[in-house]
């Protein structure tokens, strides 16, 4: 109760002081100096319809007096009357000088009236400037000197604020959570995982409706440029729907004729002589259109949506891309959360409700998720599609062994029995990544880890020559139901590109030629050591974090990136603390654990080298880094028994109370050790939830960096501007 209300008293200060301090420190502005001073340049006209309209960019301003008495002018709107003869925009950048001192720009926005307030220390002129390109109308009336700053509550930042207090009430060192046992069997604990889980299915689904009804054709023809057509899983799923395997775009015959029109010298070459339409990033064989990208994600929403719209009036012809990915990331959020609840209580079943929420938040900023639901065109819909199969793979076969008695077990010699319905399954949500983020395919080696009782258990009655009809079907309920996902996969990229291995990627329309280029081999160290290592860039200025260059040796693919793994994420270097765990983990989970950070860095190295530097792609690896990380991460927050406890176990303050709400990992060591091994655990709970929160703040910044694809600054202006606007006259 008393830190409730520390919480409430410490937002009400930031929120009415604090964030406020424009207003209290212009309560004794003259407020004098009316719009009417305000000298135009030549490079602005006022328009009938109100609007300024600009004429030419190096003289494109307004300037007006000032007299010191405050630290804010304002920028007045006119009221738009009428039709306007060019593009009339809501937000424009702009640039306020002071006393001749050039400013620096800052996005403003007419929706957001905070933004339209700007901090000045000029004593004597103001000088704002238009960046706008020439022709553009902005409804700017005037630029008001000496203002007083309104008063202003924002119940967005009350929000933000209100959920970091309740993270910290959950994590801090002496929380009521630390002593309650994470129980999958206790009513309580499971009807608030899935109230939780339902707000976030309820708010995925909602947003998913909204996005499909309000998209629209994404199609932009460049002049003398490329055709970016980014509704390609809408093609594919109308290709299928028409029994087709190519894509229904026009061809153009000069380029379809031209000597390699994989050559990017000669494609500009097409372009400059009016040749379109050239699809970006499609992939062109024989004389046709295809996706390179995978065909489950059309099969699984794209097609049933797209069949649905035929019968249905009123709904949008294709599904927005947007919409599956944010589909997509709900079914990785639930499933991943069931797998990481099911794997820590096996290699920690006294974990805490504290530890366990950590581990949970840790997974979604390892796993690099909140990338793809800032960027939710079709780049990210394999790769979510891929985390939300493979999750759910995983979590159906670790949960694959069964007691004795359970239905349809399958059993090799003495090893626990094991679910064939759960292994089928967990094999056809592995085997689809075939058809979604290829790469992700990989994680079927996992299987010989979490089985490797029972392998060995079948290779020894084969060796002995014991082998019977039913030792078989473990292995064929594995088989064959990948096999059903994996051969039609096969098929269709043999009936598109005359081969049953090749999904195309080597003849994508793009920045070089595909079908003879590899990344030199030179970059791969570097490219390593910047999706691991690549530290953060912060600067003084909203949004505080920038781009951090990371510069080849030779020519390759780099997509701006903020940091590497281990800086957007500290926790998972923890996964190099598994060697150092060996005794407080079970065997089996342990090496599953290892084998998946080795079988993250390998997928690392292959990214490396088939598709270079890309921020998206710390998604294929970071998640089964960052859940190798997750025993270290326990570890450190104190909840494995230590050895000392072993005996209190034994006397009823352990064993006996396996299955209590209490957590004795959390709460005997702190009562029987006292002193400075409590406050030691402490100081370590303390360091990593300033480590989560800071990595969580660092997440959401960088949401709002200027260069990074999908930038909110393009796609949600008024957003970046309303946050921006938080900071920016505080400065």
């Amino acid at each position: 109760m008393r830190f409730a209300l520390l919480s409430v008293l410490v937002i009400v200060v930031l929120e009415c002081v604090v964030f406020n301090l424009p207003y209290w420190t212009s309560v004794a502005a003259s407020t004098d100096s009316p719009a009417t001073l305000n000298t135009m340049g030549s490079g602005l006209t006022r328009e009938a319809s109100g609007t300024l309209e600009v004429t030419d960019q190096t003289k494109a301003f307004l300037s007006v007096p000032v007299d010191g008495s405050s630290q804010y002018v304002r920028i007045d709107l006119s009221q738009v009357t009428g039709a306007t003869r060019s593009h009339l925009v809501s937000a424009v950048h702009v640039r306020l000088d002071s006393d001749g001192r050039a400013g620096s720009s800052t996005l403003i926005d007419v929706s957001q009236p905070r933004s339209l307030y700007l901090h000045t220390d000029a004593q004597h002129m103001v000088k704002l400037w238009i960046q706008a390109p020439t022709g553009t109308q902005v409804p700017i009336f005037a630029v008001r000197p000496n203002v007083r700053v309104a008063f202003q509550i924002d119940w967005l930042r009350v929000t933000v604020m209100a959920v970091i207090a309740i993270l910290i009430a959950c994590w801090r060192p002496r929380s009521r959570l630390w002593r309650i046992r994470a129980d999958p069997g206790s009513v309580a604990q499971r009807l608030a995982f899935f109230t939780l889980m339902a707000v976030v299915g309820v708010a995925s689904l909602t947003g998913a409706a909204v996005i499909a009804t309000l998209g629209k054709p994404l199609v932009f023809q460049a002049m003398n440029g490329y055709t970016y057509d980014f509704d390609q899983y809408g093609h594919i799923a109308d290709a299928l729907l028409h029994g087709r395997v190519w894509l229904d775009l026009p061809v153009s015959s000069a380029f379809a004729n031209s000597a390699n029109p994989y050559d990017p010298a000669l494609r500009e070459r097409l372009l400059d002589a009016g040749t379109c339409p050239i699809y970006w990033d499609y992939a062109f064989y024989h004389g046709h259109w295809y996706s390179y990208f995978g065909v489950i994600p059309a099969i699984v929403l794209f097609v049933p949506y797209q069949a649905l719209s035929h019968v249905v009036p009123g709904i949008p012809a294709m599904l927005p891309s947007a919409s599956a990915v944010v589909l997509f990331l709900f079914g990785f959020v639930l499933f991943g959360s069931l797998l990481t609840i099911r794997m820590l209580r096996r290699v920690a079943p006294d974990c805490s409700v504290a530890g366990m929420s950590m581990a949970l938040v840790t997974l979604l900023l390892g796993s690099n998720v909140g990338y793809l639901w800032l960027r939710t065109n079709f780049y990210s819909v394999p790769i979510a599609a891929s985390l939300m199969f493979t999750s759910l793979g995983l979590w159906l076969w670790t949960g694959a062994e069964r007691p004795e008695g359970s239905r349809r077990l399958w059993h090799a010699g003495d090893a626990p029995g094991l679910s064939l319905p759960r292994l089928a399954w967990g094999a056809a949500c592995i085997a689809a990544n075939a058809g979604c983020r290829p790469t992700f395919a990989l994680t079927a080696l996992l299987i010989f880890p979490l089985f490797w009782r029972q392998i060995r258990q079948m290779a020894r009655l084969v060796r002995t020559g014991k082998v019977t009809r039913s030792l078989w079907a473990g292995p064929a309920a594995v088989i064959l139901p990948a096999m059903a996902v994996v051969i039609p996969v096969f098929t269709y990229n043999l009936l598109r590109f005359d081969s049953l291995f090749d999904f195309g990627n080597s003849y994508q329309i793009t920045v070089n030629d595909m079908t003879s280029y590899s990344e030199p081999f030179a970059n791969i160290p570097w490219i390593i050591g910047y999706y691991l290592l690549l530290p953060p860039r912060m600067q003084s200025t909203f949004p505080f974090v920038a781009i951090n260059p990371a510069p080849l040796p030779q020519w390759g693919f780099a997509e701006p990136m903020v940091a590497g793994l281990f800086a957007m994420c500290p926790m998972a270097l923890l996964a190099f603390l598994i060697p150092v765990l060996r005794r407080h983990r079970r065997e089996r989970f342990g090496a599953l654990l290892s084998c998946m950070l080795m079988l993250g860095m390998a997928i690392m190295l292959v990214d490396a080298f088939k598709g270079g530097l890309g921020w998206r792609y710390i998604c294929d690896f970071g998640w089964l880094i960052t859940l190798a990380s997750l025993p270290g991460l326990l570890w450190v927050l104190g909840e494995f028994l230590h050895p000392t406890d072993d005996t209190a176990r034994s006397d009823g303050t352990g064993g006996e109370k396996a299955h209590d709400s209490v957590c004795p990992s959390a709460s005997s060591v702190v009562r029987a050790t006292g002193g400075w091994r409590a406050f030691a655990l402490d100081c370590r709970r303390l360091i990593i939830m300033l480590l989560l929160l800071a990595s969580i703040l660092f997440l959401l910044a960088s949401c709002f960096v200027t260069g990074r694809d999908d930038s909110l600054q393009r796609s949600a202006p008024d957003m970046f501007v309303r946050i921006q606007a938080w900071f920016a006259l505080l400065e």
